[in-house]
């Protein structure tokens, strides 16, 4: 757990080079680390994840960023793949790499002004964020896509935040197929590694009680 936390301040530092490089005008800031961040999700995420505004020019950001991030970091990946930009960073000080992935596609979201911080830090950076409306809509596209047990720990999060899945009846009766689905395993271990001690034997006994609830309702709805 403690590597995590190291991680955390990891992305912190990031963040605020990001922002001190004035890199974050043009990007958003989405996914579990934003999450967690900026809204106080309570598992652990390792990478940072954006969406470039629109009409951004993927190509030259990127080759501003390698430029800029090489300074502090080991680049020990990036690449300007079709659908996104990728960037593996290495820092004597942390024991992980992190990774930066910057989607593309420009999409229409909402957003809105968050600030990211950690209590292992002491660093704060206000960017431009993903509205959690926003989230909860990607949040079921990749658990539906992937499979991964972390994405329905998000959707959890998100209906405890007020925010209830918006699906037609096919994809809700397969997101609560897919919640079923979900072995000792992925809650013993791919989610529990992600988790503190004190909430890991809650999901494993309880799964997603609150989550499965809303799906239920919003199948109620519909009918």
């Amino acid at each position: 757990m403690q590597d995590l936390i190291e991680q955390e301040r990891f992305e912190l530092e990031a963040l605020d080079r990001l922002n001190s490089g004035r890199f974050l005008r043009s990007l958003i800031f989405g996914g579990g680390t934003m999450l967690r961040l900026c809204h106080g999700l309570d598992r652990f995420s390792v990478d940072l994840d954006f969406w470039l505004v629109p009409r951004q020019e993927a190509q030259s950001l990127f080759c501003a960023l390698q430029s800029y991030l090489s300074q502090y970091y080991v680049l020990k990946y990036a690449a300007d793949k079709f659908h996104t930009l990728l960037f593996e960073l290495r820092s004597p000080v942390f024991p992980r790499s992190l990774k930066i992935e910057i989607r593309k596609e420009v999409k229409r979201i909402q957003t809105e002004q968050s600030i990211a911080f950690s209590p292992s830090s002491t660093k704060q950076v206000l960017l431009r964020t993903v509205s959690l409306r926003d989230m909860m809509s990607s949040k079921i596209a990749a658990f539906l896509d992937r499979g991964e047990i972390r994405d329905a720990f998000d959707m959890e999060f998100l209906v405890k935040k007020g925010v209830y899945p918006d699906a037609g009846q096919e994809i809700a009766v397969e997101i609560a197929r897919r919640l079923d689905a979900l072995t000792p395993r992925d809650y013993s271990v791919k989610l529990g590694s992600l988790l503190p001690a004190e909430i890991r034997t809650y999901y494993r006994q309880r799964n997603f009680v609150i989550l499965k609830a809303a799906i239920q309702k919003s199948l109620i709805k519909l009918n």
